[in-house]
């Protein structure tokens, strides 16, 4: 058996109802990965599947945490019932410790207990969770010339902070469909919501006409990246591209577009992580995909 040396720490799981333990993990993600996720809290906070597992010290410093949440998604037409891992990390003075393969082993037999059959996660360290049957996934985006836009452009934009927009948001989070066949999540509205605060240049816009909402970015003129639709009926692009009221001469698709009536050309998606898979040993990717960055977590 492993052995912890967990000398002047206190084990705590499901400390999201505790403010002062919440603001520790902020802390620890702030000051490990330069990431906040603190305006979670007002927009509908963290997921309510969410399981953390973390290490305390006497003060209340968060010195190890990772947390696990259900996370359905789509494979190859099929909903997957399935776990996520996130927000994975150790303070500097308390790692070689083994206190991360302690929460690992902790999150894992939570999912087993609780029957899913499979667990995702995003790392930039996939040879960190290869030992535990994690494997990584190849992902690719999609990229090609914008079609004809079809219709006329009603869109407005989307402010997650503005209490109406919120609502809205959320309600179609909660019954959207998956953006792909292939590879997509069925829920996951906290990480939609947070990332909406993580990238700054993220563009949300809701197509009136369509209900649906558009996350999407314009690094340069012309070339429209498409990070995510969400709606109970996908629109297809031509609709989208006419919805935003811009005009695109080449789209990038970070998602696999089978339900956009459009085709572009798959291409290695050269992001900083990996995405990991474990269970469905026997079960790969039918097509080139990735899921969106939306989903990010």
């Amino acid at each position: 058996m492993s052995v912890v040396d967990s000398g002047g720490l206190t084990f705590r799981q499901d400390y999201f109802g505790d403010p002062a333990a919440w603001s520790s993990l902020v802390s620890l993600l702030d000051d490990t990965f330069g990431i906040d996720i603190d305006p979670l809290r007002e927009l509908g906070g963290p997921d309510p599947t969410s399981m953390p597992f973390g290490w305390f010290t006497n003060e209340g410093l968060l010195a190890a945490n990772l947390s696990a949440f259900a996370m359905p998604f789509v494979l190859n037409g099929r909903l997957v019932n399935a776990a996520a891992f996130q927000s994975g990390a150790v303070r500097a003075p308390w790692r070689g410790r083994g206190l991360y393969r302690d929460v690992t082993g902790k999150a894992l037999a939570w999912c087993e207990a609780r029957g899913f059959e499979a667990i995702i996660l995003y790392t930039d360290k996939p040879a960190l969770y290869e030992p535990y049957g994690f494997r990584s996934l190849p992902l690719h985006k999609y990229v090609g010339a914008a079609p004809m836009s079809e219709g006329a452009a009603v869109s407005r934009p989307l402010q997650p902070r503005d209490a109406d927009d919120l609502a809205l948001l959320q309600g179609l989070l909660r019954n959207r469909k998956p953006v792909s066949e292939t590879l997509a999540v069925a829920s996951s509205a906290a990480m939609f919501l947070i990332n909406t605060q993580l990238d700054p240049d993220v563009r949300l816009s809701y197509l009136e006409e369509s209900k649906a909402i558009v996350a999407w970015r314009m690094p340069v003129p012309g070339h429209v990246v498409l990070l995510d639709v969400v709606a109970a009926e996908i629109p297809s692009l031509a609709v989208v591209l006419s919805g935003l009221g811009i005009r695109a001469t080449t789209v990038e698709a970070l998602f696999r577009p089978d339900r956009l009536g459009w085709s572009g050309e798959a291409m290695p998606y050269g992001g900083g992580t990996c995405l990991m898979l474990r269970g469905l040993e026997e079960t790969s990717v039918d097509h080139p995909a990735m899921l969106s960055p939306m989903a990010d977590f």
